[in-house]
């Protein structure tokens, strides 16, 4: 627990209903543990299933840690001359045929990625704005 008294289990059920409630056309929201790939908590308009919500945490997993992608990040860290544990990649924004979905590192705790999925006509600029706000206000998880 944190000094608050709040468990990380809280505070993450916390970040995901007000993720859903906040962010403009949001259809579903959740956080994925990058060290185990867990999806540690959803909130979603439909049902889905629990094998649908495991494959989101492995997906977002590769996005953000995938071989290939650690490659590319080692890459620019050395082209650009960083010297740093930190991941290059923090957001990451995916639209599908009727769908948006953003993937956010929180600030501070870069083994928790935050997923928001809205409705492809949702205003691409107030979708980045309301999700950075709501990952601000939130804290460390």
């Amino acid at each position: 627990m944190n000094s608050q008294g709040t468990s990380l289990s809280e505070r993450v059920s916390g970040l995901v209903k007000t993720l859903r409630s906040e962010v403009p056309e949001c259809l579903a929201s959740g956080v994925i543990d990058m060290a185990t790939g867990m999806l540690l908590a959803v909130e979603t308009v439909d049902s889905h299933p629990s094998e649908v919500l495991d494959l989101l945490a492995a997906a977002t997993l590769d996005l953000f840690q995938g071989r290939n992608v650690v490659m590319i990040e080692g890459l620019f860290k050395e082209r650009r001359g960083v010297v740093s544990d930190r991941h290059y990649f923090q957001e990451i924004l995916v639209n599908s045929d009727n769908l948006t979905h953003l993937f956010l590192r929180a600030e501070g705790e870069e083994d928790m990625v935050a997923v928001v999925v809205c409705r492809k006509t949702v205003n691409v600029g107030m979708l980045f704005a309301q999700t950075r706000r709501v990952l601000k206000q939130h804290g460390r998880l």
